[in-house]
């Protein structure tokens, strides 16, 4: 039979959305030595995403909530996978009540929740009122993470670091660590474009700092709310592995594009129109 990660021991987290759970996620989890987080789809681990994918990025807030239950099979048995590989002991499951926390518990086959920590026992109303005002308001969430590890997932999106929190750890001693916030599709208040020739631009700059690559036939670029769908048409030089040629490009112009301009692309096709044989004189 399978194990069902029996060893793990559960702790959770529960509060209404926008009270500021994520914001206080690692100090809980230090106050219960817990190893690791799972919020809103994500396992986190310190400062780090080990796993998942941000159910925050879902389009709507019924497909965030299936998301964050991990109610997709794929993405379940994904998350049991790191789960093990990551020989988890403890971990603070974060939700919205206790039927959600003991609902991602199942569905990941961990053991029973053996202690639940609620927000008002380590935040003010003050404190909650002004989470959800600007929750409200703004449209802001918490990943409590720093950006960089979730830029990729969040690309073209606001995304800015929360300044670094410090409070107590283990121990009572000081520990560090830092946030990120976001604004999902379905509370986004604002938006910045990059041209499409930018794109283009980057993708022919590359073509030209590749040796298998002759030339570039032609290169179109559609920008998506998803990120740029970009086509594109070269020659190649003969005698190399043309599929090899165009996969090592593709991954080296997706990285550049990503580390440029903070984008995701949503679809890159690369076409081998001729073969550029050379000249035997």
């Amino acid at each position: 039979m399978e194990d069902k990660n029996r060893h793990v021991q559960v702790f959770a987290f529960v509060g209404p959305s926008g009270t500021g759970k994520s914001y206080r996620a690692q100090l809980v989890a230090n106050e219960n030595n817990a190893e690791y987080i799972i919020d809103d789809g994500l396992l986190i681990s310190g400062n780090r995403v080990v796993a998942g994918q941000s159910a925050k990025k879902a389009p709507t807030k019924i497909e965030t909530i299936k998301k964050a239950i991990f109610n997709e099979e794929k993405e379940r048995k994904e998350m049991i996978r790191a789960i093990k590989k990551y020989k988890v002991k403890s971990i603070l499951i974060l939700g919205t009540s206790d039927a959600m926390v003991e609902k991602i518990a199942l569905n990941l086959e961990l053991p029973k929740i053996s202690k639940i920590v609620y927000i008002q026992d380590v935040a003010t109303g003050v404190e909650m009122e002004t989470a959800k005002r600007i929750r409200r308001t703004e449209g802001k969430h918490v990943i409590p993470v720093p950006s960089f590890e979730i830029k990729k997932d969040f690309a073209g999106y606001i995304l800015d670091p929360l300044q670094i929190f410090k409070s107590k750890g283990r121990g009572e001693q000081p520990y560090i660590t830092e946030k990120s916030i976001i604004r999902p599709t379905f509370s986004y208040l604002g938006n910045f474009t990059i041209s499409d020739t930018v794109f283009r631009q980057i993708m022919e700059y590359l073509a030209t700092k590749t040796d298998t690559i002759y030339r570039v036939i032609k290169t179109r670029v559609e920008n998506t709310p998803e990120g740029p769908d970009i086509y594109m048409e070269v020659s190649v030089y003969y005698g190399f592995n043309v599929i090899q040629v165009v996969n090592e490009f593709k991954i080296k112009a997706i990285k550049e594009i990503n580390k440029l301009t903070t984008m995701n692309v949503k679809k890159m096709s690369v076409i081998v129109k001729e073969i550029k044989f050379e000249d035997n004189n």
